[in-house]
């Protein structure tokens, strides 16, 4: 489970949160393996600055075995604008071999990172590179056993998985290659530091770097039989050099054909996310139409009843309006004998109470004594009583409510 909290935290002094957010989570989710953390970077004019990181290892499948390779992976505080810087941090059984990808401190070179782009690079593209590129060409080999005294060692294998080195952090100055920071009094650009591009992504002399003595567990076979013959003339034909140019363009144009293939298959994974996204929003906006279709025809129905009804008390005003006279008896009609009984009582009982309230008024005015107040109140009463009784009564014969 990612840790947002802290993640925020670390990411209040970045300039791009959100865009720096959105690779880091993207890269742990894929790869569980990878944790982030915040630590200071040594930049080669000897500046520190806490930088956030990936740490943690990455399958890379290498002759149908997949091993685990420890890597760390600086953020720079201005992502995606600048590269990141990677680094190879190998266990204490491990043993980094130089090559054009990676030199002799572990740190990475990568056309991926030369040719870095801000609105179409990021993490999870660059360790999908550099698990393909690390399967042709592996940054570690295992360290020999000290207890072995034959001169090539029995198995040749890979690292398995196991803890990261705990001092992983702890690397030398950043190569020169991409020094991170600009030198002092450089300009700026944009408000911060532009980390400077190079065009030769690769260290000095990146073709021609000697490799790990006979003990790397990938030395190949066949490459040492071929020294040893070219040793044992002495001479370097002009058919030994045109086939090694050959080999370094096939390896060269193969290692950039298989990184554009890994980044379209990354576009094609980001353009699948967007269509289905896509159409889920599709879906949500074509069931808020239906929703919206339902309640206008709704609409209209209650407009149409409502015009109707307008239409009908306008008819009924104007024939109202008509007539000089009503008469009461007659504008209040029922349709059954029992509806007829309940309204006679109901008007009955409204009279007794009105004739009650006036004989109370007649009292407190002195009109009449108590004596003939109590007799017509307990009259009117009991009157009263036999109508709502009887109102009682006609309202449940009528099912009406009590």
């Amino acid at each position: 489970m990612i840790n947002t909290a802290h993640l925020n935290q670390y990411l209040n002094k970045y300039k791009n949160i959100a865009t720096t957010k959105r690779d880091i989570v993207q890269a742990i989710e894929q790869y569980r393996a990878l944790n982030f953390r915040q630590d200071q970077y040594v930049f080669n004019d000897g500046t520190r600055k806490e930088l956030l990181n990936l740490n943690g290892t990455i399958p890379v499948v290498y002759k149908k075995n997949t091993y685990h390779i420890p890597i760390c992976i600086w953020i720079m505080d201005t992502h995606p604008h600048n590269a990141p810087i990677c680094y190879v941090t190998p266990t204490a059984d491990m043993q980094i071999k130089v090559s054009m990808f990676v030199d002799g401190n572990g740190k990475v070179y990568l056309p991926y990172l030369h040719d870095w782009l801000p609105n179409g690079s990021d993490l999870l593209g660059l360790i999908q590179v550099m698990i393909v590129t690390f399967g042709e060409h592996p940054p570690v080999y295992s360290k020999p056993k000290e207890a072995s005294a034959t001169p090539y060692p029995q198995q040749s294998f890979m690292p398995q998985p196991g803890p990261i080195n705990p001092n992983f952090m702890q690397f030398p100055a950043a190569s020169s290659v991409y020094p991170p920071y600009p030198a002092a009094g450089s300009n700026f650009a944009g408000g911060f530091p532009a980390y400077p591009q190079t065009n030769n992504p690769y260290p000095p002399n990146a073709g021609f770097i000697p490799m790990p003595p006979s003990n790397n567990a990938f030395n190949s076979p066949t490459q040492n039989t071929g020294n040893a013959s070219a040793s044992g003339t002495g001479t370097i034909t002009e058919e030994h050099i045109k086939a090694s140019l050959i080999s370094a363009v096939e390896d060269k144009m193969r290692r950039r054909i298989q990184e554009k293939v890994n980044q379209y298959q990354a576009e094609i994974q980001t353009l699948k996310r967007t269509k289905q996204e896509l159409q889920e929003g599709e879906n949500k906006l074509a069931e808020i139409m239906r929703k919206l279709e339902h309640d206008e025809t709704e609409l209209k129905k209650n407009i149409q009843l409502l015009q109707d009804k307008d239409v009908e008390l306008t008819k009924s005003l104007e024939q109202l309006e008509q007539n000089d006279e009503i008469d009461v008896d007659e504008a209040v009609t029922t349709t059954a004998p029992l509806y007829k009984q309940l309204i006679n009582a109901y008007a009955e009982e409204a009279s007794i109470e009105d004739a009650i309230y006036y004989l109370g008024e007649a009292l407190r005015k002195g009109v009449i004594d108590l004596e003939v107040f109590l007799k017509q109140v307990r009259q009117l009463a009991r009157k009263q009583f036999m109508n709502r009784a009887l109102m009682q009564k006609c309202r449940q014969k009528a099912g009406l409510a009590g």
